[in-house]
């Protein structure tokens, strides 16, 4: 019964303590926990889609094209006849689904590939800084329209094609943290006890790297939404039927500029919102997690 109670006063302990640092985070970060509610307000119109949206996205009705924004229609619809308002809810889908699988896995296999490149020194170091170079002389959206150029396009192609020139980013940050690490007097400990190299990264060395791995991943995710919108604005992204900002930005931004407004004006909205929280929050969190620039 003793541990059980233990057990439960450490849940206690733990629950007080992130309430604690929450309520600290909102008050000393506005416009980062603006970002986070705005983060989230996303991701819950992303999962509750299907409730949420008056009409089926991809159903096309000839006898309402390009109808202006009304009660029916709140933000009108296209030139096929499809409520605008439920694609961009639609959209959110899409733009959540790669932004967060392009940046977890790219963030995550630059903390792995930076960790083990810091801790191995010598000519691996040096070998594997010097392929990163390789990928990091190219601007990301270069990278990507080569990606998606090899391997086509569709969802999967686009996570594909964001998530490979985010690694060697997310790599170069965690090996300048990870550098100071390797010397350190545990790390020696460490491996005077025999420790497998396994065995020190990944419990002594990648635990104390995960402030940048976090800063970098919230980051990453604004930088991925905006790049699928791109490629799928270029026509090399996600493809029609499926609702995506980008691709209704294609759809309406040149040709109905002046007649229809409401086409490339809500998407963008919905872009410049998406990418403006999560920046926010991810500077915010910098900002918390950072030593140097705690006050």
């Amino acid at each position: 019964m003793s541990d059980i109670a233990a057990d439960r006063e450490q849940g206690r302990t733990w629950v007080a303590g992130a309430s604690a640092a929450s309520v600290r985070f909102f008050h000393t970060k506005p416009l980062g926990a603006a970002g986070l509610v705005l983060v989230l307000v996303y991701i819950f119109v992303a999962v509750l889609a299907p409730a949420i949206a008056p009409y089926d996205p991809i159903d096309i009705r000839y006898d309402a094209m390009l109808v202006a924004p009304s009660w029916h229609n709140w933000m009108g619809t296209d030139s096929f006849g499809r409520d605008v308002f439920s694609r961009i809810i639609y959209g959110s889908r899409t733009a959540m689904l790669v932004g967060f699988t392009a940046s977890f896995i790219g963030a995550t296999l630059g903390l792995l590939i930076g960790v083990w490149s810091a801790y191995a020194g010598g000519r691996t170091d040096m070998l594997v800084q010097r392929v990163l170079d390789v990928f990091m002389s190219f601007p990301l959206i270069v990278l990507a329209l080569a990606i998606v150029s090899v391997f086509g396009t569709g969802v999967g192609n686009v996570i594909l094609a964001i998530t490979i020139p985010m690694i060697p980013r997310c790599a170069r940050v965690v090996r300048s943290s990870a550098l100071a690490l390797r010397e350190v007097p545990y790390i020696d400990a460490a491996r005077a006890l025999g420790f497998t190299h396994s065995r020190i990264i990944l419990r002594h060395m990648l635990p104390n790297v995960v402030a940048p791995y976090l800063i970098l991943l919230t980051a990453f995710m604004g930088q991925a939404i905006l790049l699928e919108a791109s490629l799928s604005f270029l026509g090399l992204g996600v493809q029609e039927p499926t609702a995506a900002w980008g691709l209704m930005l294609q759809g309406g931004a040149e040709q109905y500029a002046e007649s229809a407004p409401w086409l490339p004006i809500f998407p963008g909205i919905a872009i410049t919102g998406s990418v403006f929280a999560f920046n926010l929050f991810g500077d915010s969190l910098r900002d918390v997690l950072d030593p140097k620039l705690r006050t």
